[in-house]
C-alpha cells in the first residue's frame, strides 16, 4: 500500500478528518503512515480552508493499536532512534499546528496510538476504547512521547503505573484520570468529536490559537515566565478585530461574527 492508501484526509465545512486506514492491521503505524500523516499535518497547518481537525482510525476495532512490530523487529539502535525522532516530529507538529485537533478514539489506542491521541488537544473516546503503553512487554520504551505527555495529562504516579505495568485503561478510567475528555457510545464517537470541535470553532480563532500556544509554552517553563507569556498574549489579542467584535456582540446580546483578524 502507498502512503495515499494508508491514510485518508477529507475536508468538510472547515474540518479536516484524518483517518488512519489500515484496519486489517488495527491501523498500526508504519513508515507509510508517518509519511502520509506528515503530509496531512502540513496541509492542516497551511490550508486556510481548514480551521480544525479530527484524527481517527478506520474500522470499529482500533484508533491505532500501536506501531508496526514487524517493521520494528529488525531495528538497530541508530534506526530505532531515528524512528522515534521522526514520530516525535510529526506528533509535535500536529500538537503545534495552531488549530484545534480532536482525537476520535474508536477502539484500541495502544503504544503509538495512545501517543498520537495524546498529541491531539482533546480526546473523545468510545465506551469500548482501550488506552495503554505496552512497550515494556516488548523490551522497549515509548518513543513517540508517551513518557512525556502521559505524566502531563494524568500525573506522574498514574503515568508510571500505566507505563510500567503495560496495562490497558478502559474508557471510564481514562475519563476519570484525564486521559480522555468525553466518553460516548461507539456509534457516536465521530459525531461527538465533530460537535466538540465545531463548538470550539465558533469561538474567536485567534484566541483559540493563543490559548493552545499559551498552555503548550506554560508546560515548558516556570510559573513566572508562563504568567508573563500569558499577559503578552492577552495584550496582543486586545489589538484584534475579533476582540472588539466579541465584546460588542456580548454587549449587544448577539452572536459574534469572528473573522480571525
Amino acid at each position: 500500500m502507498t502512503a495515499q492508501d494508508v491514510l485518508r484526509l477529507e475536508v468538510r465545512d472547515g474540518i479536516a478528518v484524518v483517518t488512519v486506514n489500515r484496519p486489517d492491521k488495527l491501523n498500526a503505524l508504519n513508515g507509510d503512515v508517518f509519511v502520509a500523516l506528515a503530509e496531512a499535518v502540513a496541509r492542516i497547518e497551511s490550508d486556510p480552508a481548514i480551521r480544525g481537525a479530527i484524527v481517527t482510525g478506520a474500522g470499529g476495532k482500533a484508533f491505532v493499536a500501536g506501531a508496526d512490530i514487524a517493521e520494528m523487529a529488525e531495528q538497530t539502535p541508530p534506526s530505532a532512534e531515528a524512528r522515534a525522532r521522526r514520530g516525535q516530529r510529526v506528533f509535535r507538529r500536529l500538537e503545534r499546528c495552531g488549530k484545534p485537533v480532536v482525537a476520535a478514539v474508536n477502539g484500541f489506542a495502544l503504544g503509538g496510538g495512545c501517543e498520537l491521541a495524546m498529541a491531539c488537544h482533546l480526546r473523545v473516546a468510545s465506551r469500548t476504547a482501550r488506552f495503554g503503553q505496552p512497550e515494556v512487554k516488548l523490551g522497549i520504551a515509548p518513543g513517540y512521547g508517551g513518557t512525556v505527555r502521559l505524566p502531563r495529562l494524568v500525573g506522574r504516579g498514574r503515568a508510571l503505573d500505566i507505563l510500567l505495568t503495560a496495562r490497558m485503561v478502559d474508557a471510564e478510567e481514562a475519563l476519570r484520570i484525564g486521559l480522555c475528555d468525553r466518553v460516548v457510545e461507539p456509534e457516536a464517537v465521530l459525531a461527538e468529536a465533530e460537535a466538540l470541535l465545531r463548538g470550539i470553532l465558533a469561538m474567536g480563532p485567534l484566541a483559540v490559537r493563543q490559548v493552545i500556544e499559551a498552555v503548550d509554552a506554560g508546560f515548558a517553563t516556570g510559573i513566572d515566565d508562563a504568567l508573563d507569556g500569558e499577559a503578552v498574549r492577552f495584550g496582543l489579542l486586545a489589538g484584534s478585530e475579533d476582540m472588539r467584535e466579541g465584546m460588542a456582540a456580548f454587549l449587544a446580546k448577539r452572536t459574534p461574527e469572528f473573522r480571525g483578524r
